[in-house]
């Protein structure tokens, strides 16, 4: 059974700074390109940071220079550090996983809330 958890999210102050983590399970780590995407109310789902099996690393425009993805292959484990949090920045964040294999299988995380108001 396959397993993306997804936490570190909550309120924060604008300029402050916060850490996603998502945690995988059931797949091959390794062989997976890992996606952050965030989701506002009326808005639709964007993608805002990509690394892949070879570390390789992609930011939506928005988010360049302010958030930064990582990964750890031991752990299972994708992170979104997210610094200089703006009010715009208010969403849920869904961790994404893609398969480099030949099937790209695709799944996804629940979700966790990221509030950036005073």
């Amino acid at each position: 059974q396959v397993q993306l958890v997804e936490s570190g999210g909550g309120l924060v102050q604008p300029g402050g700074s916060l850490r996603l983590s998502c945690a995988a399970s059931g797949i091959i780590f390794m062989i997976y390109t890992m996606n952050w995407y965030r989701q506002a109310p009326g808005k639709q789902r964007e993608l805002v940071a990509t690394i892949t099996s070879a570390r390789n690393t992609n930011y939506a425009g928005s988010v360049k220079g302010r958030f930064t993805i990582s990964r750890d292959n031991g752990k299972n484990t994708v992170y979104l550090q997210m610094t200089s949090l703006l009010p715009e920045d208010t969403a849920v964040y869904y961790c994404n996983a893609v398969s480099e294999a030949t099937v790209r299988n695709n799944y996804w995380g629940q979700g966790t809330q990221v509030t950036v108001s005073s």
